[in-house]
């Protein structure tokens, strides 16, 4: 008897850039190699090249500004509401540069990608083109990317996976990021697909592989 299929499981993404990674896990989900939906898109800035990219994907978007909020708990507490109000199964950080409130219904739930091998140019501060120069800066000879649990600190979550890159000798920051960037676009969505289909999962605060 063959297993049930995997119902999509709901994805709520926020994104402050770009929004490479969210086109990513969408292209996946329409290859059928990712068993899930994107039901929002959460940015802080309709100016972020996320904006735009929602728009010609047909992805739900929303625009949360924290200028219009009176107090950082004022935009956290709308920030989460919207994030709830969607109904996630897992809310994936792409590219987001705010620590993110997590309520204990959503704990080991909040994934987040880091353009380095924690615990390796990680914490506050340390995100996108400053990994990278600070990696080119010691002349690394490998870097790569980190799938981790958020928490309520940077960088700091129980690692999913880790994906190497070799580095050629001199490799300047863009170099560098161009080739992690292709990392993250393996990893991200291999980390998720495992915590969907359980080969993975998150237990008091460690992840495990195999059978749960």
């Amino acid at each position: 008897m063959e297993p049930e299929p995997l119902i999509p499981a709901r994805l709520v993404c926020l994104a402050s850039g770009s929004g490479r990674t969210v086109e990513n896990f969408y292209e996946k989900i329409c290859a059928g190699v990712l068993p899930a939906s994107i039901a929002l898109v959460i940015t802080s800035s309709i100016k972020a090249g996320i904006a735009e990219r929602c728009k010609r994907l047909k992805i739900p978007l929303l625009v949360i500004n924290p200028r219009r909020y009176p107090s950082t708990q004022a935009y956290a507490d709308a920030l989460l509401g919207a994030t709830l109000e969607a109904r996630p199964d897992w809310v994936i950080l792409a590219g987001w540069l705010r620590l993110f409130p997590i309520p204990s219904q959503l704990e080991g739930r909040v994934l987040n990608i880091h353009p380095a091998l924690l615990p390796a140019y990680g914490g506050k501060g340390y995100y996108g083109h400053h990994v990278h120069e600070a990696v080119a800066k010691d002349s690394c000879t490998h870097s790569g990317c980190t799938v981790h649990f958020a928490t309520e600190e940077y960088d700091a979550g129980p690692i999913v996976l880790q994906e190497v890159v070799t580095l050629p000798k001199g490799s300047t920051p863009e170099e560098i990021a161009t080739l992690v960037f292709e990392a993250e676009k393996r990893a991200y969505p291999a980390a998720l697909r495992a915590l969907i289909e359980e080969t993975a999962y998150w237990e008091d605060g460690k992840v495990y592989w195999g059978s749960n």
